[in-house]
């Protein structure tokens, strides 16, 4: 009789390929490059400010202005990706939003930059939807959590790049180029994503095997696509939605005050702000991955999906908790690292609650669920930004953000578990 060892052809033939891997880079390329464009803003906004002359309230409605849009294009997106498919939905998508980040350079004025991060959060709402969307499709639940970490540790990434590149380009030639230069990445990402992307059952580099291990665990779709309406009559969408209006205004605040933060607290100017914002923004992405792999880690152990996803939010909302001191911190690092932390515990945060969006839904409703709850998570960003604009006009103080930033993942789960007890049996 046969055994593998002498057949080691038989080997390689069972082994799975690994295209979803390819897919899942793609996906993590294109939010690097959606985090790159909006953060161009932050890091440029103190020397905005003194050369434009906004106000920290006019500041707080042009962060604003992106929240609203981003939030409206959201439930619009989510829809649209459903129908149109992920391909044709990420192509619509970067071409908007990489048209709108090249068009800030044209801004002059508090009301101009307004009008360009309403066409931006307009086109990024696409990412995050499009990209969800795909990992259903291309991954067994057992990985998603995983490959969704992943995939989501680009926005740290494009947050760690933009620091890097944006000051530079700004000092040597321009601000205006800064906007330009990063606008134009989104349009070479289009060529790869054109070319290499492709339904798992319909791609040349998947084989037999690859496409049996992503529909190993897939529940079986006969009933037809649910509508709005009916997604938003269930419990397990506002927990959902719950989750994400609480705590994405935290990241928020992060994405587009640190900066601010650091410049007014610790004097840090454009040309020492990078290796700051680099630092907590790796810590942000060690997150993002360790709270994809401990859920993943979990229901590999034999865990049920219930007490994988909410551990694991647990674990986040607990490691969120000392930011509160940040504000009381004196010296540049200390405030830093913390501020790390607590940006590694939403990055960890996000990826499950995205990961919940696939164990609630199936692939058919995912872009339409995903966009919904992100809505949810934009309008309360959205209502931050205003909030923290005044509240800094009025006091200069941050204080008061903090203690909300530490307290608000331990209220969402505390919402998420009541509305959904258990999420193996959830049948609304």
């Amino acid at each position: 009789m046969n055994t593998l060892a002498e057949n080691p052809q038989e080997l390689i033939i069972n082994k799975p390929s690994v295209m979803r891997w390819w897919i899942c880079a793609l996906l993590f390329f294109a939010t690097t490059i959606n985090y790159i464009d909006r953060q161009v803003l932050a890091i440029l906004a103190p020397q905005l400010q003194t050369e434009i002359g906004w106000s920290e309230v006019e500041y707080g409605y042009i962060v604003t202005a992106f929240q609203f849009s981003y939030a409206i294009g959201l439930l619009l997106a989510g829809k649209l990706i459903d129908y149109l498919g992920t391909k044709k939905g990420y192509i619509i998508s970067i071409f908007i939003w990489s048209l709108a980040a090249v068009g800030h350079a044209f801004a002059g004025s508090a009301a101009g930059f307004g009008v360009a991060r309403l066409a931006l959060g307009m086109g990024e709402s696409g990412n995050f939807p499009a990209a969800i969307k795909v990992i259903s499709e291309w991954f067994p639940r057992k990985e998603r959590a995983l490959a969704t970490g992943i995939f989501n540790s680009g926005s740290n990434i494009g947050a760690i790049v933009a620091p890097l590149v944006v000051p530079f380009i700004a000092i040597h030639y321009g601000w205006r180029w800064a906007f330009i230069i990063t606008g134009m990445l989104g349009f070479v990402w289009l060529l790869f994503w054109i070319k290499a992307f492709k339904a798992p059952e319909e791609h040349p580099d998947v084989n037999h095997e690859e496409l049996a291990l992503i529909n190993s665990d897939q529940v079986a779709e006969d009933a037809p696509s649910a509508t709005m309406l009916e997604i938003l009559k269930t419990r397990k969408a506002w927990a959902l939605a719950a989750g994400k209006f609480l705590t994405d205004p935290i990241w928020w605040f992060f994405l587009y005050w640190l900066p601010k933060f650091l410049n007014q607290t610790y004097h840090i100017n454009i040309d020492k702000m990078g290796l700051p914002l680099i630092t907590a923004y790796l810590i942000a992405d060690a997150g993002s991955i360790g709270g994809g792999w401990i859920s993943s880690k979990f229901l590999k152990m034999g865990w049920s999906v219930n007490a994988a996803r909410k551990t694991t939010l647990l674990i986040c909302a607990l490691m969120v908790m000392p930011i509160y001191f940040v504000s009381g911190i004196g010296t540049l690092w200390p405030a830093v690292l913390l501020i790390g932390l607590g940006m590694a515990a939403h990055t960890g945060w996000s990826a499950n609650m995205y990961t919940l969006a696939t164990d609630f839904f199936p692939r058919k409703d995912t872009g339409k669920i995903v966009g919904f709850i992100g809505m949810a998570g934009a309008v309360g960003g959205m209502l931050m930004a205003t909030a923290t604009g005044h509240l800094l006009e009025a006091t200069g103080s941050y204080k008061s953000i903090f203690i909300v930033a530490a307290s608000m993942y331990s209220l969402a789960l505390v919402i998420i578990h009541l509305l959904v007890p258990n999420i193996d049996s959830v049948k609304s």
